[in-house]
C-alpha cells in the first residue's frame, strides 16, 4: 500500500518530493507556512524543505523553495549511475569474502 498525504487546498502543491535529488543535496522533509500566520509574516508563505547535502553526513540545511535547483536529467543520470557502480564493487567484495568464508568451511 502506497502511503499518502493529504494537502488543504488552498496551500500550494509542493515543488519537489520526498528523497528528490537536487543540486542542494536529497530533500528529507518539508514542512509549510500558511498565510496568516506569524511564520509566514516573519519568513513568508510557502513551502520550506529539509536538505541533506551531503548523503554521508549528518549536516542538514532549511531552505525555501525558490533557493532549490532540481537536477537535470543528465546529472541525476550520473548520480545514479555512480551510486550503482559503487554499490557494485561492494556486493563483489562481499561475494568474495563468502567465497573466502566457503572455501575455508570445505577445507576445515
Amino acid at each position: 500500500m502506497q502511503r499518502t498525504i493529504s494537502i488543504p487546498q488552498h496551500w500550494g502543491y509542493p515543488r519537489f518530493t520526498l528523497e528528490q535529488r537536487t543540486e542542494q543535496g536529497t530533500i528529507l522533509g518539508l514542512y509549510y507556512y500558511p498565510s496568516g500566520t506569524e511564520l509566514a509574516e516573519q519568513f513568508d508563505e510557502g513551502w520550506r524543505y529539509v536538505l541533506m547535502p551531503k548523503k554521508n553526513s549528518d549536516e542538514i540545511s532549511y531552505l525555501q523553495e525558490d533557493q532549490i535547483q532540481p537536477l537535470t536529467p543528465e546529472e541525476l543520470f550520473q548520480q545514479i549511475t555512480t551510486e550503482i557502480e559503487f554499490y557494485q564493487r561492494q556486493i563483489s567484495i562481499l561475494q568474495q569474502q563468502l567465497a573466502a568464508i566457503a572455501g575455508g568451511i570445505t577445507n576445515g
